[in-house]
């Protein structure tokens, strides 16, 4: 087997990552593996939430508490909640990450496949590392992938991440 050498001009330059997260455990594992990218490459990373329109036609027509307490704020109020929320996640499970690198949150309100690829178009990120939440069957057919109409659609590469391969191993690099 011969093995040439990859010129260094032919390899991408990673100055920004777009790390969509749900908040879920399963979506940490694309967030975590974006910050230890970014700390090894010095790029910036754009932690992106996305509130989904079916999260809130859900707590629409859940109990009657819900109802008056979703009736009760503004888009504006949701959305800082969510924001809230990015912070604890982030704080909770990224704290020795995060003082090592440029990273920023944003949240938005919108449908999650559309927003990250209108984002990542807008930041002009060089990659997005999102997590894949392995869903399969009919769960998969209902709900479809955000992950995988992101691959299909975004312009720039997507790295997709298994959460249960991974095990916050050291981000290859190339030197």
């Amino acid at each position: 087997m011969v093995a040439r050498p990859i010129k260094q001009e032919a390899l991408m330059e990673i100055r920004k990552i777009l790390a969509p997260t749900d908040l879920s455990k399963l979506s940490l594992a694309g967030v975590r593996y974006a910050l230890e990218l970014a700390r090894d490459s010095g790029a910036e990373v754009i932690v992106y939430h996305v509130v989904s329109y079916d999260e809130i036609t859900r707590t629409q027509r859940g109990s009657d508490e819900e109802t008056t307490d979703f009736a009760s704020r503004s888009p504006q109020q949701l959305l800082e909640r969510h924001h809230q929320a990015l912070k604890s996640f982030l704080e909770e499970s990224c704290s020795d990450l995060l003082p090592l690198i440029a990273a920023r949150e944003k949240v938005e309100l919108g449908k999650p496949d559309k927003n990250i690829i209108e984002e990542a178009a807008k930041e002009a990120a060089d990659l997005i590392v999102i997590s894949t939440h392995g869903r399969t069957g009919l769960s998969h057919m209902l709900l479809g992938s955000v992950t995988e109409k992101v691959v299909r659609e975004a312009i720039c590469p997507v790295l997709s991440i298994r959460p249960e391969l991974f095990k916050e191993k050291k981000v290859p690099t190339a030197s």
